[in-house]
């Protein structure tokens, strides 16, 4: 099925997706989880590389569902992207401060 446009209220066009991109993303979604488990269930991997691979595998999965699943790509999410944007400077920093007292 082609992707199509339609012309809004307010006389914007609009790009509609089709479901192959929808496909394609669900794809990339879930072997990404399967390369998490895998990377698990190997056992012969260094315990750091794990992490590290993990933690990358994440944020991958977590900007694939922002910008695909969210919409987070398309125009008028300016204050949405913001807010996540701040959310994550917040958590970050409450992360930081948390290592750095029990560190100290």
């Amino acid at each position: 099925m082609a992707s199509q446009q339609h012309t809004s209220v307010d006389g914007q066009r609009h790009h509609e997706e089709g479901p192959r991109n929808h496909y394609l993303t669900y794809i990339v979604s879930i072997v990404l989880t399967m390369l998490a488990f895998a990377a698990v269930l190997y056992g012969g991997l260094d315990k750091a590389f794990i992490y590290w691979f993990m933690t990358g595998l994440a944020i991958i999965q977590a900007l694939f569902q922002l910008f695909y699943w969210m919409h987070m790509k398309d125009k008028g999410h300016g204050y949405a992207i913001i807010g996540i944007a701040a959310g994550f400077f917040i958590a970050l920093t409450a992360v930081a401060m948390a290592v750095w007292w029990l560190w100290w």
